[in-house]
C-alpha cells in the first residue's frame, strides 16, 4: 500500500520536475542554483527523497514560485489525474505487495513518465466513469484476482482451520454442531447471542440482513427464521474473525458500502475459514468422489449431498471451488451466482469465479439478456414453477445438470447447478460450476458419459447471438444485426475507393 509520505515524496517531485522542465532548466542547472547534487535533486523528483525546508526555500526561489505553492499537494491540471489517483482511498489501500508490486516500483514508473502515465491513468479513469465503475467494483475484481491465482485453495486458511479444531477439541461430523461454535464465541470471545432483536428492526428485516455484529458490547444479532446451515455459517465467520485476529471487517451480512480492501479480504477470509469448517476437507473429498463416480446423473445425490452437510446452495458450491482445481486437477473451472429479484425481473450476475480466466460468461453492464439455455437460469425458472413452500423462509432447492457448448466454438463443459425458489415476490437464485470437458474430466467423473445428460448448445447474451430459431430467446439479435449493417457499409465503402461501385 502507498502511505501518505510516500504520495507527498511522489506529489512533490512531479512538481519540481514539471515546473523545471517549463523553465527549460537541466538538472545539472537547477542543482547548482540551489547547491544540491544532481543525484540528490533526481531522488526527490523520483520521489525518493523529501528536501529540508532550506532546500525547498531555495527550490522555490529558483524557480521563481512560492514556498507554499511548491510544498501543496495540488499537480497541475495537465497531471492532475495523477494526483487524484495518488490521493484517493483506493491506492492508499490497495495492498499492491499482495500482487508482488512493490510501492516504490509504481512511484518510479509514475516518475520517470509522468505524462504517459497521466494519459493512461485518464484513460483507465474515463472507462470507470462511462461503465460507472465504482471503488467496490475494483476491490472486489482484486479479490478474484487474488483468488484466481491461487486457484481458490489457501493452505494457509485451511492449516488454521485444523489448528483451531484440534486446540478446541471440537467434532466436524456433518452437519457441523453450531452449539460448539456458541460456546467458543460466548466463553472464549465474550460474545452475547440475540436471535430477537433483528426481528424487530424494520430496515433489517425489509434488507433481510443475516446479522449485525456490535463491536461496542460484542452483541451478535441473528435475523429470526435463519436454518441451522445459514446460523452455522454466521457463528463461524465470527469465529474466524476472532481467531485469525482480523479487525478490519464489516459489521453487517450484506453490507452495501465497502470501505477498503482490507475489509473485503478479510470477509473473504472469514468466509473461507467458514466454510472449511462447517464442510471438513478430507469428509467432504471422499463424498464428491463418490458423487462423481457415479454410473449416471442423478440430481438427488447432489442436493443429498448439500442435505448432508445442512448447508446453503450457495455455501456448499463455495466450497467445492476451492477443493476440485486442489485434489482433482480441474483448473478450468468457473463458478456463477445469478439473482432474480422476483419472477418478472432480469436475472443479475451477482458472482463469478475463472480460474482459467478464459470461461464465458462474464457479467455484463449493457443490460442485454444473458442466454436463456444456460443451465443457471433454466433451473431458476424450474424451481419457480413448483408449488409455493407454505412458508417464506422454507424456499425449495433443485438441482440440474448439462453440457454446454459455446456457439461457433470447442469450447464445452458440464456445468452442474442448485437453484432454490421460493414465492413470485421472493429472491431466486442458482448458482453453478463449470468444468470443462477434456480427458482429465472424463477421469473423475464417470456420469460426464451419460447419454441422458442434456446437451445444449449456448451463448453469452441474446443480443449478440446468431443462433436462429431459439426457443428460449428473449431480445432480438440487435448487435448481430448491427454488427452485419456495418460490415455491409464498410465493404460498400470498400468498393467505393477502389473504383468498383
Amino acid at each position: 500500500m502507498l502511505n501518505h509520505g510516500q504520495v507527498v515524496r511522489l506529489i512533490f517531485g512531479l512538481k519540481l520536475r514539471e515546473l523545471r522542465q517549463e523553465r527549460s532548466l537541466s538538472p545539472a542547472e537547477l542543482a547548482r542554483a540551489c547547491d544540491v547534487s544532481v543525484s540528490y535533486l533526481n531522488e526527490i523528483e523520483k520521489g525518493k527523497k523529501y528536501p529540508k525546508a532550506d532546500k525547498i526555500l531555495s527550490l522555490s526561489k529558483a524557480l521563481h514560485v512560492r514556498y507554499d505553492q511548491l510544498t501543496s499537494l495540488e499537480l497541475p491540471r495537465r497531471l492532475e489525474p495523477i494526483g487524484e489517483l495518488l490521493n484517493s482511498k483506493m491506492l492508499k489501500e490497495f495492498p499492491l505487495e499482495m500482487y508482488g508490486l512493490e510501492p516504490a516500483r509504481i512511484i518510479e514508473l509514475i516518475a520517470n513518465a509522468p505524462a504517459r502515465m497521466n494519459a493512461f491513468i485518464s484513460t483507465i479513469f474515463e472507462i470507470a466513469r462511462n461503465y460507472e465503475l465504482r471503488q467496490e467494483h475494483l476491490f472486489l475484481a482484486a479479490l478474484r484476482s487474488f483468488q484466481e491465482m491461487h486457484d481458490n485453495y489457501f493452505e494457509d486458511l485451511e492449516q488454521d482451520v485444523r489448528a483451531f479444531v484440534g486446540s478446541h477439541q471440537l467434532s466436524t461430523a456433518a452437519p457441523f454442531d453450531l452449539g460448539q461454535l456458541e460456546r467458543v464465541l460466548i466463553e472464549e470471545y465474550g460474545y452475547t447471542l440475540d436471535r430477537e432483536t433483528l426481528g424487530r428492526h424494520a430496515v433489517a428485516t425489509q434488507a433481510r440482513l443475516r446479522s449485525v455484529f456490535q463491536p461496542k458490547t460484542k452483541r451478535l444479532l441473528l435475523r429470526t427464521g435463519l436454518s441451522r446451515g445459514q446460523q452455522a455459517f454466521v457463528l463461524g465467520r465470527e469465529v474466524a474473525f476472532n481467531y485469525l485476529k482480523l479487525t478490519e471487517r464489516p459489521h453487517v451480512s450484506s453490507s452495501l458500502q465497502v470501505r477498503s480492501f482490507d475489509e473485503v479480504l478479510n470477509n473473504f477470509k472469514a468466509s473461507y475459514f467458514a466454510g472449511a469448517l462447517l464442510m471438513e476437507e478430507e469428509s467432504l473429498l471422499r463424498d464428491v468422489k463418490k458423487f462423481f463416480g457415479a454410473k449416471n446423473w442423478e440430481p438427488e445425490l447432489l442436493l443429498n449431498l448439500m442435505t448432508q452437510y445442512d448447508v446453503s446452495p450457495e455455501m456448499f458450491m463455495q466450497r467445492l471451488t476451492t477443493l476440485l482445481p486442489r485434489h482433482f486437477g480441474l483448473q478450468s473451472l468457473f463458478f456463477l451466482r445469478f439473482d432474480q429479484a422476483d419472477s418478472l425481473a432480469p436475472f443479475e450476475l451477482t458472482k463469478e469465479l475463472h480460474l482459467a480466466r478464459l470461461h464465458n460468461p462474464h457479467g455484463n453492464e449493457l443490460n442485454e439478456h444473458y442466454c436463456r439455455r444456460w443451465v443457471s437460469l433454466r433451473l431458476i425458472n424450474e424451481a419457480r414453477a413448483l408449488p409455493v413452500p407454505d412458508t417464506a423462509d422454507a424456499p425449495v432447492t433443485v438441482a440440474g445438470a448439462q453440457k454446454s457448448r459455446y456457439f461457433g466454438t470447442d469450447d464445452e463443459y458440464l456445468c452442474f447447478t442448485l437453484a432454490r425458489a421460493g414465492t413470485p415476490t421472493q429472491v431466486a437464485l442458482s448458482v453453478t460450476i463449470g468444468l470443462r470437458c477434456d480427458d482429465n474430466l472424463k477421469q473423475h467423473v464417470r456420469f460426464l458419459a451419460d447419454l441422458a445428460l442434456p446437451f445444449r448448445i449456448v451463448n453469452e447474451t441474446c443480443e449478440r447471438c446468431p443462433i436462429e430459431d431459439c426457443e428460449s430467446r428473449a431480445a432480438a439479435p440487435t448487435e448481430i444485426v448491427r454488427l452485419a449493417e456495418r460490415a455491409a457499409f464498410e465493404a460498400a465503402v470498400a468498393e467505393l475507393v477502389e473504383g468498383k461501385a
